[in-house]
């Protein structure tokens, strides 16, 4: 049943006010809903993400929540072209000048936000 339904993502944020001039300044996200102290965007087929105040943004060493992209190259350097930096893990797989890493079948992005969580975009390879 689960399967069926929506997947939303969680994103911590120190300061709420902060993390929304990150995403909605640089990333150009439009808030649908503002609720308990923070806020909702939503993206395309249905899924969202809420931005919400904890203390504890930015501690977790993984992934936070992933675009799934077409263009991998395009929205690295739109991104770039935002001020946003990418992130360079020491990985045993092709890396373009942009920072996009190929393994696995796919390309991956990695970028932190303003809260120092860890953001990606991913393109199928």
């Amino acid at each position: 049943m689960l399967q069926k339904s929506p997947l939303y993502a969680y994103i911590p944020a120190k300061d709420v006010t902060r993390a929304r001039q990150f995403y909605e300044g640089k990333l150009g996200f439009r808030p649908k809903l503002e609720v308990g102290g923070g806020v909702v965007y939503e993206f395309g087929d249905k899924t969202a993400c809420f931005l919400y105040p904890t203390p504890n943004a930015g501690t977790s060493r993984a992934s936070q929540a992933f675009w799934q992209v077409d263009d991998i190259e395009r929205e690295a350097a739109d991104l770039k072209d935002r001020g946003i930096t990418f992130e360079n893990y020491d990985m045993p797989s092709e890396k373009s000048a942009s920072g996009v890493v190929t393994a696995g079948g796919a390309k991956a992005a990695w970028f932190k936000d303003s809260e120092g969580n860890i953001m990606a975009i991913i393109q199928n390879a």
